[in-house]
């Protein structure tokens, strides 16, 4: 019988730079994956298993690697678990760091320049998402959302934040912790994405699902459900349709369950904890809601299982035209696998409005080869955004860092 490591190669997409996801630390720039829902293993096909990564001091040499006529280069240095970042219109960057209690503020010097973060707003309870409305800014953490006033320029925070929403609406700690939020426009509403509190079990909402609330907090209700930890939210422009990329659950051996990459449906239901990929029944859980199992959506593009994507963003920009439409993510990678994967930045090609084939590697290099297949980084991809030049910018919560991937000069 083929090995697991050999059936996941299959699913591999030729390419000129292809790779076996046992060798994850050394895929290239340019693999191709594609992940079929119809090859892959029944569940405890392998046995669960903890391969946590092993951080090691970054060195100069150490950078992301990126395809031929780009570059990467440091843009940032000395923060404390980045993770989501929002781009102002004063071209300044806001920077989450949940583990601080802390947004921090960056100047976007031009570039290759370095930016300094100064501190913006403390206090907070593992802040995590961020968006801007209008003369305020809202953040999400564990306890609710806030609302504090802003204006282009602000070097820090002018007021104390005001939580809008009433208390419990985000169900406060324990199991996942990120809390997402993002501003859609066109219907004047907040998306906040909230994770389950286990790995797998039945679980009330507001857990494993995504809320929307009214721009004064008021009014939340499910928007979709049976989502085990959904962190990166976007709008697709164009559309204005949400999209989303889930992290699923452990347990079920190696190449299960994929992660995800899926536009929203309104009151859709995507199968946690019952069922996994639409109607693939989740062992000892699928006969507790039958009838719910059988309405689970199929999400729209799979990630190698455990890859563990954390954010997106939708390209728009020039500085890379053959992206535009296209979806970035980041793989903060995997912990819970015999073949470590994921620790990079992935592009997901869109035609038509929706995900088409596989995804490529974007950057890669976060991590060390040691050799004996253990997970060795000295980084990992958590936030993504896109600047108002057309470059990329990519937080790294284990080195504290974030990059800058761009055009290469002439």
């Amino acid at each position: 019988m083929r090995s697991l490591a050999a059936a996941l190669l299959a699913l591999l997409v030729a390419s000129p730079f292809t790779a076996s996801p046992a060798a994850a630390q050394d895929v290239a720039p340019g693999t191709k994956f594609e992940i079929r829902p119809d090859a892959l293993p029944k569940p405890y096909a392998t046995d669960a298993v903890a391969n946590r990564s092993e951080t090691v001091a970054r060195t100069d040499a150490m950078r992301p690697q990126v395809p031929k006529g780009m570059t990467a280069s440091l843009f940032a240095t000395g923060l404390s678990g980045a993770r989501e970042m929002l781009v102002l219109p004063d071209r300044s960057i806001l920077v989450s760091e949940p583990s601080a209690g802390r947004i921090s503020r960056l100047v976007a010097p031009n570039p290759p320049a370095r930016a300094r973060a100064m501190p913006f707003l403390t206090g907070l309870d593992q802040p995590y998402g961020m968006a801007l409305r209008r003369d305020a800014l809202y953040i999400a953490d564990l306890d609710g959302l806030w609302r504090v006033p802003y204006a282009p320029g602000d070097a820090k925070a002018q007021a104390k934040p005001r939580q809008i929403t009433p208390d419990g609406a985000f169900d406060g700690g324990n199991g996942h912790h990120s809390r997402n939020v993002i501003w859609d426009p066109g219907s004047d509403r907040f998306f906040v994405a909230i994770g389950s509190r286990s790995n797998i079990a039945e679980e009330p909402a507001p857990r494993a699902t995504i809320q929307v609330f009214a721009p004064d907090g008021s009014g939340g209700r499910t928007y979709a459900s049976g989502l085990r930890n959904p962190i990166g939210l976007a709008l697709q422009p164009g559309t204005g349709r949400l999209y989303t990329v889930v992290n699923e659950r452990d347990g079920l051996g190696n190449g299960l369950v994929p992660d995800y990459l899926t536009a929203v449906r309104e009151s859709g239901f995507y199968g946690w904890p019952y069922s996994y990929l639409g109607q693939n029944p989740q062992p000892d859980l699928a006969d507790k809601q039958p009838e719910l199992v059988k309405t689970a959506i199929v999400p729209d593009l799979l990630f190698e299982s455990h890859s563990a994507p954390l954010d997106l963003v939708f390209y728009d920009r020039s500085m890379f035209p053959d992206w535009r439409g296209d979806a970035l993510v980041t793989l903060h990678g995997s912990w819970n696998r015999a073949d470590p994967i994921g620790y990079m930045v992935v592009r997901v090609p869109f035609r038509d409005g929706k995900p088409v084939g596989g995804y490529e590697a974007l950057a890669t290099g976060f991590r060390v080869n040691r050799g004996d297949g253990a997970a060795q980084v000295w980084g990992r991809p958590a936030g993504i955004a896109v600047l108002p030049d057309g470059s990329i910018l990519v937080s790294d919560d284990e080195g504290g860092t974030l990059w800058r991937i761009a055009k290469a000069s002439n």
